[in-house]
């Protein structure tokens, strides 16, 4: 087994966001909102052998992969020295006081 990395790789943070993009109950509403049709040209999408289309989600606005993996890397898997071990409670403590949570 090879050396383990100090910090999670940028490629398992975007990983891990496109699998919680492909099992949102947004994703899930879009595509029944259209009948899972393409809304450029109207093809529906099948499984039916030989005859597969897929259908994927666009985003209009795009999705800025870099500043959300940054944000990730900077604000949840930060450095260990900027992590404390609390209990359930005296974390609901620091929360309160933090106004966060």
């Amino acid at each position: 087994m090879g050396k383990r990395l100090p910090n999670t790789p940028r490629s398992k943070i975007r990983s891990a966001l496109r699998m919680l993009w492909l099992r949102s109950r947004e994703r899930a509403a879009a595509l029944k909102r259209e009948k899972y049709c393409c809304q450029e040209c109207g093809k529906k999408q099948s499984k039916a052998k030989g005859r597969e289309i897929d259908i994927e989600v666009h985003h209009v606005n795009g999705i800025e992969w870099e500043y959300m993996i940054n944000y990730i890397q900077e604000h949840l898997l930060c450095n260990p020295e900027h992590l404390k071990i609390l209990c359930v409670a005296c974390h609901a403590k620091e929360g309160e006081k933090d106004g966060k949570l």
